[in-house]
C-alpha cells in the first residue's frame, strides 16, 4: 500500500519529539507562529525522512538556513535538521552547527575523568 509522505513525516515527528522531550508543532510548523517539526525548551528541530528506505540522503543548505532563521524568530537558541533513512531506519542523524558542535565537545570533554 501507497502511503502519501505526510504520513512518514508524521510518524518521524512524533518519534523525534519523544527522544527529545519535545513537541510537535501543529501543522508541521505551516503557522504563522509556531514553525519547524518539533521544539524543546532551547531547539527548532525540522525532520527529513524517506518514503522509502535508502543508502544516501541530501541535504539542502536552503534548509538549514531557514531553520535557523526560524529558531531566531522562535527565541530559539539552537536548530538542527534531523533525517533518517527511510522508514526502517533504526538510526537518526542530527546536522548541527560547528559552533554547537564544540560546545558539546567541550562539555562531554569536562565530563571524561580519563
Amino acid at each position: 500500500m501507497v502511503r502519501p509522505t505526510r504520513f512518514y513525516s508524521s510518524q518521524q515527528e512524533k518519534k523525534v519529539a519523544k527522544a527529545v522531550s519535545g513537541q510537535k508543532t501543529a501543522n508541521s510548523g505551516a503557522t504563522k507562529f509556531s514553525k519547524g517539526d518539533v521544539v524543546t525548551d532551547k531547539f527548532l528541530l525540522e525532520c527529513k525522512t524517506m518514503t522509502s528506505n535508502r543508502k544516501q540522503f541530501t541535504i539542502q543548505k536552503d534548509w538549514l538556513i531557514k531553520n535557523d532563521e526560524e529558531a531566531f524568530a522562535m527565541g530559539k537558541p539552537y536548530s538542527a535538521l534531523c533525517f533518517d533513512f527511510g522508514p526502517d531506519s533504526r538510526q537518526r542523524y542530527y546536522v548541527i552547527t560547528e559552533g554547537l558542535f564544540k560546545q558539546l565537545q567541550k562539555l562531554l570533554e569536562e565530563g571524561n575523568d580519563e
